[in-house]
């Protein structure tokens, strides 16, 4: 077994995150969690929002950063407003800048570290209706390349780009099984995914298994990226 690591997660609230933690925390390592929801335990932090400034102050090093934070925010192009593009932005890409600004001096620049960002299948494939969050995760892919080009060899940089997740920020949009079954034919999988799907990936780009990766954007999407059926 790996040595044990310190990661920190943003938004740990969420399912994927959940998940992560508990996969993490299975196999020994500490996990430093962050926000907006009341904390459990002495290793979570709660903040208003994700912003400069907000993020509390962490001493030891750590092994990895993960930023989970995001927004389904699907709309026609007209019915958005401005404020939601900005909003969308600020919570996708900024919060994302914030959070590794904040504890990237505390990342071990020992060559085996690695940040993992969010992304999205509308990062890089055009869907109607998401022109606010394609527009986010596309700046949030570019940011991956870029720090992964300025931090090598010190820290790894991915992000990992699911298709929708069945988790409380997507169940509207699968909770009937008339809803369900229309997702789930447009998947050439013919599933909808599951917080532990992405979880997995996660848990491989944090470890050493993944030394020889970065700058990537994988998909975990059962195949909507690259596959038209």
């Amino acid at each position: 077994m790996s040595s044990t690591k310190t990661y920190i997660l943003a938004g740990s609230g969420s399912a994927i995150a959940k998940a992560s933690a508990d996969m993490l925390q299975a196999q020994g390592h500490k996990v430093i969690q962050i926000s907006r929801s009341i904390p459990e335990n002495n290793l979570q932090f709660q903040v208003e929002k994700y912003e400069m400034g907000n993020f509390p102050k962490i001493e030891e090093k750590v092994n990895g950063l993960v930023y989970f934070p995001g927004t389904i925010n699907l709309k026609s192009f007209g019915q958005l407003t401005m404020q939601d593009f900005q909003q969308d932005f600020s919570i996708h890409v900024l919060g994302a800048i914030a959070f590794v600004k904040s504890y990237i001096n505390m990342v071990e620049k020992d060559g085996k570290s690695s940040i993992v960002f969010i992304s999205s299948v509308a990062g890089s494939v055009g869907m109607p209706f998401h022109s606010s969050v394609s527009v986010s995760k596309a700046a949030l892919e570019g940011l991956t390349k870029s720090l992964a080009a300025e931090f090598a060899p010190s820290i790894r940089v991915n992000a990992i780009a699911p298709s929708l997740v069945n988790t409380p920020l997507g169940e509207r949009f699968v909770n009937t099984p008339e809803k369900l079954s229309a997702i789930e034919k447009r998947n050439p999988m013919r599933k909808v995914g599951d917080p532990a799907d992405i979880a997995n990936m996660i848990n491989f780009l944090l470890s050493e298994q993944s030394s020889w990766i970065t700058g990537q954007i994988l998909g975990v999407d059962g195949g909507m990226n690259n596959i038209k059926l």
